[in-house]
């Protein structure tokens, strides 16, 4: 079953009894803080992401501490809305300490072979999504058939550029940068949502985040996340182009353009040849990778975005 993401906005008390998440939401304010009453109850086993988006927010360590055994993926966001933090758990898999020593003692040749595989998948996914809005994809088809071991060509870049040029009409001169204008701020809240999935997921197979096959950056904890969730980076792209398209020009972050972004998880994707929810199909290409690690396949199991959505 899908996983649920539970995020919370406005002021609350997080605690734990019997297994279950207890919510309490303010019912008045006293002397300027929020007095808790009313209450609601979630199974911790039915939530797969939590996301803590307010300064009045407040949550018991034992929750916490029930969350991570749950293999729960942990989001805290700054003043500004946007996630910067992610907490998972240091155990999530029985054969964890075997699977980490596959995992560094990986050949440089698989390691260029899996990050072929996934610059393939990736702009793959990125002509389809072009294809789907009626946008030429020409140049992204033959990027796609070019990838070598290791992306020695970076066809990577090359197909971003051209990418990112065509893909927000309304925007021709729009360019991805993290502190760049709408829609930037939600492709990073969306990639930020899909980044705790794949690290989950990372996790659930006994496999260490921070270790990639590709990306290396030593201040980064997830650089393995970073590199498997680049396939699924087209799925975002075409909830954020939905928006755009609703609301053109008014891009600032709203609780409804919130709520499309916190489906992700739950959005249907198509992962060999069958329907499922993103959240499952990272857990199938997380898996496909341990795999890989474990010399049992030397095939990554990636999602292919459709053409047929409009």
């Amino acid at each position: 079953m899908i996983k649920r993401t539970l995020y919370f906005g406005n002021p609350a008390y997080l605690k734990t009894k019997n297994e279950q998440l207890v919510i309490e939401f303010p019912s008045e304010m006293v002397n300027g803080q929020p007095v808790f009453a009313e209450s609601k109850t979630v199974p911790i086993e039915d939530i797969g992401i939590l996301i803590i988006d307010h300064q009045q927010i407040t949550i018991t360590q034992l929750t916490i501490a029930k969350l991570l055994a749950n293999n729960i993926a942990f989001i805290t966001c700054n003043e500004t809305h946007h996630p910067t933090g992610l907490l998972l758990n240091l155990d999530g898999h029985t054969l964890q300490s075997q699977r980490f020593k596959q995992q560094v003692e990986a050949s440089a040749p698989l390691q260029k072979q899996l990050w072929q595989q996934t610059i393939e998948a990736k702009i793959t996914n990125q002509a389809n999504l072009l294809a789907q809005k009626n946008i030429n994809n020409k140049a992204l088809l033959h990027f796609s058939g070019k990838v070598k071991s290791g992306d020695s060509d970076n066809c990577e870049a090359q197909a971003a550029a051209y990418y990112w040029k065509n893909i927000f009409p309304i925007f021709p001169n729009f360019k991805r940068q993290r502190e760049g204008e709408p829609p930037n701020n939600l492709l990073n809240y969306g990639y930020a949502i899909l980044r705790a999935v794949v690290a989950r997921s990372l996790v659930g197979s006994g496999l260490l985040p921070t270790l990639g096959i590709f990306h290396r950056n030593q201040y980064n904890a997830y650089c393995l996340a970073d590199d498997i969730m680049e396939p699924y980076r087209p799925f975002v792209d075409q909830v954020v182009w939905d928006i755009v398209r609703m609301n053109g020009n008014f891009l600032d972050m709203t609780p409804a353009m919130k709520k499309q972004l916190l489906g992700i998880p739950a959005m249907d994707v198509k992962i060999n040849n069958e329907k499922s929810p993103l959240m499952n199909a990272v857990q199938r290409t997380t898996a496909s990778l341990a795999k890989c690690f474990e010399g049992k396949s030397r095939k990554l199991l990636y999602p292919l975005l459709e053409t047929g959505y409009k």
